[in-house]
Order: structure tokens, then C-alpha cells, then sequence
């Protein structure tokens, strides 16, 4: 889970430096990154929000 929550922060600043690259350039490159990143972060979690869902069915007895 640390590892997750690592990942995530790097996200964050990783989102957080292209926006500021952006607003000090003006070079929409690292705009079109940040999104990316954004999406790609976003979908990731989700897929690791899936998972975790999956197990706890798992888990369940019926």
C-alpha cells in the first residue's frame, strides 16, 4: 500500500511541474502532459479500485 501511496504523490508533483512548465513557457507540450498523466493516473486507480473490490468478493464467503 505504501507503495501505492508513494506512486500517488509522485503523480501529483509530477502533474503539479508540468502545469508550472506550462503557466512559465506557454509551450502546450507539457500541458498535453500533465493531462495525460492525469488520465493515466486516474485509470489507474481505478483499475486498482476494481481490483481490491474483486478480492473483498472474493474474500466473502457465500
Amino acid at each position: 500500500m505504501w507503495l501505492l501511496r508513494l506512486l500517488a504523490v509522485i503523480l501529483v508533483i509530477a502533474i503539479g511541474v508540468g502545469l508550472l512548465a506550462y503557466a512559465f513557457t506557454g509551450n502546450r507540450n507539457y500541458l498535453v502532459l500533465a493531462g495525460r498523466l492525469f488520465r493515466y493516473g486516474i485509470l489507474f486507480a481505478l483499475l486498482i479500485f476494481a481490483l481490491m473490490f474483486v478480492e473483498r468478493l472474493a474474500i466473502i464467503p457465500v
